[in-house]
């Protein structure tokens, strides 16, 4: 990257993941540099990610807007650009209605960027607004806002290192996130609390584990009603939470008759002596805390709603060191939902049928938003070329996407009209109308909001090569041009002035607040910080109580070692990103490019450690090198997300692997 443009000075919030450690850029090595005393990564240590955060900053910039010409992408001014999209736009909604239009955020891009998509689309009367990052933990999120009343963690990084007790299901935070499992996470352990990992695969979160229960694919939800069970059985249950706090005891207990724990042990790939274990544990610490991860994402929400009734019937809900803390894998996963980059929700997860709410928007924007739910993500893209007809896109690439290729193609060429505004050309510029050069995370100014709900600063080390511009001057330009609504702001402290009147959950902060360090939600009225451990005398949703309910799902589902209509002997393939693949580093990529097959599968396949093999799903096929690895359990393999992608498809996807000849 070029060093001259780089300000060494400016203290910013690494992009990486949503952890949210501070950072700077090391003139001496070309790399970031921790802070100490800094609010989250305090000791001023940085992961590999972090570390490499300025090396892509000018990867393959674009640097001027761009319009498509006789089938070629062309540059032109920036007033031409911004005439095409308002025209591309204004010519949809005209011919097909509001409802045609797409608008899709971004976690990568800040809360004011995020608040002003959905500003604009809202304004022109759409819902159809929505980022990736809410799909990432999209099931958890919703069992949370239902149950609790709001889907954000409910305790701080701080007060998780006094659990007696960690539930880690479906996640990997000590190679995903770092420097949060080692600053609450890892001290814990080494002073004694329980680590228990729900994972069918080992990895480095296992390293440290005090116990580590690998079931099937899929039973994620099943293991978690029979630790509940065997909780129940014991009677460890916390009676006097559960009389206080929750409704339909009676009604749950019933429902936990279905489940027998030695048969469906079994059934889940498990030893039932193991889980009454793992249930003793965690119903015997008097803090007990889960963290999950997007593995627990694939189910329609049966393992989160079987966790928060595992976390209500133990009483570890509303205290310190306990609760359920989705730990999220995007720089701004959190403040994207929290602007309401989301079809069901306005900013601060008010829905969008809330006449109070939607009242509050017009009485500051002029104008009512719609009262029915928009698309989800997914669904917007199917309807492309048929229910939708133009899309703009803000820092994302859906064109990267579970479905095949071929398909993501067709869909995307049928769009009357698409916009782009990204740094980089990708697979989705590839079949815009209208690219607009965007600026990298270094180049921004505004606020993120980390896993543990802190909103942090985002300062900019760096100005936006060539002609690329600061996304939210675009954003407040084409908001001017397309709408009614005043889009007239002094910079991101303008915008987020407007955000903590319309989003209740950052009522009350100050700009200059979060630039001093940052501040938490939410800030009761009154108090100088955000509160740390959410519903402890009442839930979110305002009452005292939060719901048990029947687990029910789990228990009449097909069986997770089915094979499915891929193949008829297919290993289920399993996926995560890495913390370093982004670092560039020999050993890392060399990593990346294996599959780990156990010993067992790899014997019955006839392929040897260290083949080269052909890895095929109904999507796609790709060449690794196989790694012989009781890490993990037979019927499974596991590669990177990074080299995995070209596999995977909607729902759970089975592989063939074939050894090659040399």
């Amino acid at each position: 990257m070029s060093e001259e443009r780089i300000d060494e000075r400016t203290e910013t919030t690494c992009p990486r993941c949503a952890v949210g450690c501070s950072l700077r850029y090391d003139e001496g090595t070309g790399r970031a540099t921790g802070i100490e005393g800094a609010r989250v990564n305090r000791e001023g240590r940085l992961c590999p990610k972090g570390i490499a955060a300025f090396e892509d900053l000018d990867e393959d910039r674009l640097t001027a807007p761009l319009v498509r010409r006789d089938g070629n992408l062309e540059p032109v001014s920036w007033e031409e650009a911004l005439d095409c999209v308002t025209n591309g736009i204004e010519r949809v909604r005209e011919r097909y209605g509001p409802d045609a239009i797409a608008f899709l955020g971004a976690p990568r891009c800040t809360n004011e960027e995020n608040y002003l998509l959905q500003k604009i689309a809202r304004s022109l009367g759409t819902n159809n607004v929505d980022n990736r990052a809410r799909s990432c933990h999209d099931a958890t999120a919703e069992a949370m806002e239902t149950r609790l009343g709001s889907g954000g963690t409910t305790n701080s990084l701080d007060d998780l290192a006094e659990a007696d007790a960690f539930l880690v299901v479906g996640a990997n935070p000590a190679e995903r996130q770092p420097i949060a499992f080692d600053r609450c996470v890892r001290p814990a352990v080494n002073d004694g609390a329980a680590l228990l990992h729900l994972d069918p695969r080992a990895n480095r979160t296992t390293r440290l584990a005090t116990q580590h229960l690998a079931p099937h694919p899929g039973r994620d939800a099943l293991t978690v009603a029979l630790l509940a069970r065997a909780i129940l059985d014991m009677g460890l249950e916390d009676r006097t939470f559960i009389a206080e706090r929750t409704t339909g005891f009676d009604q749950f207990v019933r429902s936990m008759d279905r489940f027998d724990l030695a048969a469906d042990a079994e059934r889940a790939g498990l030893d039932p002596a193991a889980v009454r274990e793992a249930a003793e544990t965690f119903g015997e610490a008097e803090r007990a805390a889960v963290v999950t991860g997007t593995g627990i994402e694939a189910d329609e929400g049966a393992t989160p709603n079987a966790l928060l009734d595992l976390l209500l019937v133990t009483g570890n809900l509303g205290k310190r060191g306990t609760g359920m803390n989705p730990f999220r894998g995007l720089v701004n996963e959190q403040g994207a939902s929290d602007m309401g980059a989301r079809p069901d929700c306005l900013p601060g997860e008010a829905s969008v049928s809330d006449v109070d709410a939607r009242a509050r928007v017009a009485a500051e924007w002029g104008v009512e938003p719609p009262a029915e739910p928009g698309e989800a993500e997914p669904d917007l893209v199917r309807e492309f070329g048929s229910g939708v007809r133009g899309a703009f896109v803000l820092g994302e690439n859906p064109a990267v996407n579970r479905l095949d290729d071929a398909t993501s193609e067709q869909l995307f060429a049928a769009l009357d009209f698409l916009a782009v505004q990204d740094v980089a050309p990708n697979e989705t510029t590839a079949f815009a109308d209208v690219v607009l050069p965007a600026s990298a995370w270094a180049e921004k100014e505004g606020t993120v909001t980390n896993l543990d709900r802190q909103v942090q600063a985002l300062r900019p080390a760096a100005s936006p090569p060539g002609r690329a511009r600061r996304d939210l001057d675009v954003l407040a330009d084409l908001g001017a041009r397309l709408t009614d609504a005043d889009f007239s702001y002094d910079g991101p402290a303008g915008v987020f002035d407007e955000m903590t009147r319309m989003n209740l959950l950052y009522a009350g902060m100050e700009y200059e607040e979060v630039l001093d360090g940052g501040e938490r939600w939410p800030l009761p009225e009154g108090e100088n910080e955000g509160q740390d451990v959410l519903h402890r005398e009442r839930f979110r949703t305002g009452r005292q109580r939060a719901p048990l309910e029947p687990i029910e799902a789990v228990a009449s589902g097909a069986d997770a070692d089915d094979r499915g209509p891929d193949f008829e002997e297919g290993l289920v393939l399993l996926t995560e990103s890495r913390v370093d693949e982004d670092a560039g580093s020999p050993a890392a990529r060399r990593e990346e490019a294996t599959v780990q097959i156990n010993p067992v599968d790899a014997v019955a396949r006839d392929i040897e450690d260290g083949a080269q093999v052909a890895v095929e799903s109904s999507r796609g096929v790709v060449e690794l090198r196989a790694r012989r690895t009781d890490a993990v359990r037979e019927g499974t393999v596991f590669a990177h997300a990074s080299v995995a992608d070209p596999l995977v498809g909607s729902g759970r996807t089975q592989v063939r692997i074939t050894e090659l000849s040399e």
